[in-house]
């Protein structure tokens, strides 16, 4: 059995004082993907480099306090990918790699385009790559998760608002048009979905910090862990933890009866 966590960290000195190691040392968790660092290495405390019993591998972004991913794993891998070979898009630290021999784990954080239009051209940019990616890491015929921080939700029922956010980034037709692409066409696999078809409101895994979105749950699913069929098959509990908030995502598990 293998048991993924991942969460979006919204700052990993942040999250580490709400009690995020505490918490990660209670999961018995093999993978736990991490996102928006906000940190560099210099920033980075013992525990969050290596916690105990854990191996930690790292994608910085160049600018401070900005971005960045890492997974902390249970065995070492036999090799580590850090970025997607684009420099325009790995000074942002959006992508790290781990490789077994039977399984590939990934920890991504796709850009947001909330910002700005700049940003959402940043973005598609970034999209038009990864799906190439995407296709290539599907014709290595090895079993691959990517978890992470994907900033689109795919349907109506991943948000709470749909049809007040038709307009906004995270929920455009393109992008969710092309979220589709990569479940049709390239036979991606988006495992909660697979185990909770019918989830809404319990889906959510991000809340805005503006208004009362929290407390109203008016959420999006924009967290996920999308594999290989072969993987994704494999996959046996999906779970989302809210008792503790340690950013404005929650933590995202899922249990997988597959081995490294």
């Amino acid at each position: 059995m293998l048991r993924i966590v991942s969460l979006n960290l919204n700052g990993i000195r942040s999250a580490a004082s709400k009690g995020f190691f505490d918490w990660m040392a209670q999961q018995r968790a093999d993978f736990v993907c991490v996102q928006e660092l906000k940190a560099q290495e210099a920033d980075m405390t013992p525990v969050m480099l290596a916690p105990p019993g854990l191996h930690g591998y790292f994608h910085y972004a160049q600018k401070k306090g900005y971005s960045g991913v890492g997974i902390y794993a249970r065995e070492e891998p036999r090799e580590v990918v850090v970025g997607l070979g684009v420099p325009e898009i790995d000074c942002e630290g959006r992508y790290v790699e781990l490789l077994y021999d039977g399984l590939s784990v990934v920890s991504l954080y796709l850009p947001s385009g909330s910002s700005g239009e700049h940003r959402q051209a940043a973005k598609y940019e970034f999209m038009d790559h990864f799906f190439r990616h995407l296709a290539d890491l599907v014709a290595r015929g090895r079993e691959i998760v990517i978890c992470g921080d994907w900033n689109i939700a795919h349907r109506e029922a991943d948000l709470k608002n749909w049809k007040g956010n038709l307009k906004n980034s995270g929920f455009l037709p393109e992008e969710r048009a092309w979220l589709s692409r990569v479940f049709d066409e390239l036979g991606w696999v988006d495992t909660y979905r697979r185990l909770e078809p019918d989830a809404t409101d319990a889906a959510y895994t991000w809340w805005s910090n503006r208004g009362q979105a929290w407390a109203k749950n008016v959420g999006w699913r924009i967290d996920y862990q999308i594999a290989t069929t072969g993987l994704a098959g494999t996959a046996r509990s999906a779970s989302i933890y809210k008792d503790h908030r340690f950013s404005d995502h929650a933590p995202l598990t899922i249990e997988y009866a597959a081995s490294l």
